[in-house]
């Protein structure tokens, strides 16, 4: 046997490690690339209560990261400080889920300066200004500098001490873009702070995002912010939320249905003002929309959801994007309610992108400058065209023209105007006072089954069946125990269940609606979604989706005639019903036309 054979065994010896080890493991945790690097910083200026951030990058954050901020300080004394571990002005120690500050582990500073060169310059008012810097975990000496207010944070060489790190980065163009997604979800998260982003990797520094402070209340500012971060057209098709159920508080923007994405890119959670990913916000935002929108379309939506911090913990993952809540179902609940709350009170309006999308559509190309025939020069040797007496149109056979009634007079004052044709037989076109609305029949009166049929099982509750035999299922004994807590919630949908012995549950009465029940798939179904979100809205989304086939079938078809006053009928009934504007999948059952958009598609314009 030889020393390096691997049969013996050597006792292993337990080492202290030194700090600077031990803040490049915590780097490791804390940053994971230069984005992450720019939110501790940008985090730090927020909670030292700045008014104004300029943020300064090169190389996507690989060879500059700086941040500059307007708020309170530090003084000399607090240089030493502020890059030791764990030492923190946010909190004292005494109570860790008292927490109202973005930072509070005292990490970050030390680890970015374990893996880069940082410097710290800050002035507190009243003190002079001083600076320190380290490079590689080593810590230089406090130094006089110059500086009449605020902080300077310069971070230099990110991972130049630990170079195997830098290879996992991705390009710099991917990398700058994710630190200017950052710079945009806090200054989402701040609508009073102005942000200001430049990006200095050519020599020239050159503003990549800025966002001014907001004026006004806090709903008018985050308005105005989600304009500037968002664009126009978020802020013009999204409606407000502002909710509270016990002690928990959501606010923020959540988009129509119609103005859905093909991604979640555009869906921003926050809780406490920290923005974060959190698998049961997710969930709860894609249940509010379970109505609204098929599986590969995603809302768009900022959330806030404010409460008591000891209502939730924040201290679950080093870099503070996961969370915790004491009550999941109740912030979950929440959310549904509220955004489907705000989505009924849009009423019938669909996102007015659809109008858009539609003149792009019907817009050509133009290889050259368009010449209109009226701006053509006549030819000099032709004779004049011989112009046939018009005795009439013949009317096509896949458009019906409506003349105006005495009925309808003053229906073009209605948002969805006064039916005037019916094109193939299953497009209703209507004149409203500045323009025409052009509507899908069978969408539209879908959507209005759908909801009628929506209220009166709520009304009236939902009718079960009782099984000749119950059904005994056996389960796991902890998804038995999440589901017998729900019981009551399942015996209000028409589901009974009942405890039998062990982890078997013994099922007595499924939904009449949904006919046959694989009892077994469907608790399983509800026992996932328990363990995954903390709630489950399986059953209710199998009765959404049976009333909405009903609603297809119970629709008017198209290829139908129909009379003017029908089409009348159908626009009243769509103005006064809630989720209207778009059919139960989600697409737009109408399309509105401004004239003035209209005449510039002719060149009158």
């Amino acid at each position: 046997m030889t020393l390096d054979d691997p049969n013996i065994r050597t006792n292993p010896t337990i080492r202290q490690l030194d700090e600077a080890a031990i803040n490049r493991i915590a780097a490791g945790e804390v940053v994971e690339r230069p984005a992450s690097a720019a939110k501790e910083l940008i985090e730090n200026a927020i909670d030292a209560g700045a008014g104004r951030i300029e943020i300064t990058i090169a190389d996507g954050g690989r060879s500059l990261i700086r941040v500059r901020d307007d708020g309170c300080g530090m003084t000399a004394d607090d240089l030493p400080l502020a890059l030791s571990r764990h030492a923190t002005s946010k909190i004292d120690g005494s109570d860790l889920l008292d927490i109202h500050t973005f930072g509070f582990r005292g990490e970050a500073l030390p680890s970015l300066g374990a893996v880069g060169r940082l410097t710290i310059t800050s002035r507190r008012q009243g003190e002079d200004a001083a600076s320190i810097t380290v490079a590689g975990g080593k810590v230089g000496p406090v130094k006089p500098a110059a500086l009449g207010s605020g902080t300077i944070v310069e971070l230099r060489d990110l991972f130049y001490a630990t170079p195997a790190r830098l290879k996992f980065l991705r390009t710099d163009r991917a990398e700058g873009q994710a630190l200017v997604d950052v710079v945009k979800r806090l200054a989402m998260a701040e609508p009073f702070v102005t942000f200001i982003l430049r990006d200095a990797s050519d020599g020239d520094e050159k503003i990549r995002f800025r966002a001014d402070a907001q004026t006004g209340d806090l709903f008018d500012a985050l308005h105005g912010r989600l304009a500037s971060v968002l664009g126009r057209d978020f802020a013009e098709n999204a409606v407000p939320l502002d909710a509270e159920r016990e002690g928990f508080h959501l606010t923020g923007y959540a988009a129509l249905p119609t103005y859905s994405r093909g991604s979640s890119v555009s869906q921003h959670l926050f809780v406490n003002g920290r923005p974060v990913r959190d698998k049961l916000l997710i969930g709860a935002l894609r249940g509010a929309y379970s109505d609204f929108l098929s599986r590969d379309r995603h809302p768009a939506a900022v959330l806030f959801v404010d409460c008591d911090p000891h209502k939730v913990d924040v201290n679950v993952h080093p870099a503070k994007s996961e969370v915790r809540f004491r009550d999941s179902g109740v912030v979950r609940g929440l959310i549904v309610s509220g955004v489907r709350h705000a989505l009924a009170e849009a009423g019938h309006r669909s996102s007015t992108t659809v109008g858009a999308e539609t003149l792009g559509a019907m817009s050509p190309e133009p290889q050259s400058p368009r010449i209109y025939q009226m701006d053509r020069p006549a030819p000099r040797s032709a004779p004049p065209p011989s112009m046939a007496p018009m005795t009439g149109f013949a009317e096509a056979p896949s458009a019906r023209i409506e003349a105006p009634s005495q009925d309808d007079s003053g229906a073009e004052a209605r948002p969805l105007g006064a039916a005037r044709a019916q094109l193939h037989e299953n497009y209703i076109v209507a004149q409203t006072e500045t323009g025409m609305v052009i509507v899908d029949q069978h969408a539209a009166h879908e959507r209005l089954v759908y909801e009628k049929l929506k209220t009166q099982m709520a009304e009236r509750g939902v009718a079960s069946q009782a099984l000749l035999i119950p059904e005994i299922v056996e389960m796991d004994p902890s998804d038995a125990e999440r589901v017998l807590e729900i019981a009551d919630d399942l015996d209000r949908l028409g589901l009974r269940i009942e405890p039998f012995g062990g982890a078997a549950i013994a099922v007595r009465e499924t939904p009449a609606i949904l006919g046959h029940v694989d009892c077994r798939a469907l608790l399983n179904d509800i026992a996932d979604e328990l363990a995954d979100l903390g709630s489950s809205a399986t059953v209710q989304s199998r009765l959404d989706a049976i009333l909405s086939r009903v609603a297809c079938h119970g629709s008017v078809r198209s290829g139908r005639q129909m009379r003017a006053d029908e089409m009348n009928a159908l626009l009243r009934e769509m103005e006064a019903t809630p989720h209207s504007g778009q059919c139960n999948h989600g697409r737009p059952t109408y399309v509105s036309l401004e004239l003035a958009d209209i005449e510039r598609l002719f060149g009158r314009r």
